[in-house]
């Protein structure tokens, strides 16, 4: 099954400082048939102002992702942590016990990133954040683990959930391709350029909610930047 679901139909609001379109039901946007999809349970899509951002807030017991896909987002958190994230890398916090963070855009442009939220299988551990850079170019015609909770996954950033984050970048007309386990759930997200999926056509920023499928061949009908997540 590959459901695509048009950016136009997400819900959000735009809080002036930010701007935020919503895959699942979050904060004042509820719709039972997007409550999430398997272990994912939150893809928001922030556009945040200049000097702007979250000011210190709680979280527990949840493997939150933030992909920076313009700008830079500055972290801090309760854990005594503070980083600076820039576009095409990635931040991941083990909320586990309990943390507060804040999450800055504290440029002079706007910063742009999705904040993927997947259920922990391991609640109550003790609580940690990590950061790292990808380069683009390290993922270009193919996928690449971001983060994950699989120990095969050398080089990804650590989840406690089965999970793994992936990217891949895809000039027009070529192909990548991505073997998936038929049982489990995938979401995908393109950015900067429309693709087909198996023949389905999606433009950017629309959702894929994906399960049944052994296989999957994303084309590039114009440069693209795929973001996916593989869950139970």
């Amino acid at each position: 099954m590959i459901d695509v679901r048009p950016f136009a139909s997400l819900g959000g609001a735009d809080h002036g400082w930010l701007n935020a379109r919503h895959h699942f039901s979050f904060a004042n946007y509820y719709d039972p048939a997007r409550m999430g999809w398997g272990a994912i349970r939150v893809w928001n899509d922030d556009t945040i102002a200049p000097r702007s951002g979250f000011p210190p807030h709680p979280h527990a017991d949840m493997e939150i992702i933030t992909y920076v896909r313009s700008g830079a987002i500055t972290h801090q958190d309760s854990m005594g942590n503070q980083g600076r994230t820039e576009a095409g890398d990635v931040q991941v916090m083990s909320a586990g016990t309990g943390v507060r963070h804040s999450e800055y855009n504290l440029e002079d442009e706007e910063t742009t990133l999705f904040q993927i939220w997947v259920q922990t299988d391991k609640p109550g551990v003790e609580p940690g954040w990590g950061a790292k850079q990808f380069p683009k170019g390290d993922r270009a015609g193919s996928f690449v683990t971001l983060a994950s909770g699989f120990a095969e996954d050398e080089g990804a950033l650590r989840i406690h959930a089965a999970a793994r984050v992936m990217g891949a970048t895809i000039k027009a007309g070529e192909t990548a391709e991505l073997s998936l386990d038929p049982d489990r759930h995938a979401y995908l997200v393109p950015v900067g350029g429309a693709i087909e999926l198996n023949g389905v056509r999606v433009e950017p920023r629309d959702g894929v909610a994906i399960t049944g499928e052994t296989k999957l061949v994303v084309k590039a009908i114009a440069d693209a930047e795929i973001v996916l997540v593989d869950a139970r």
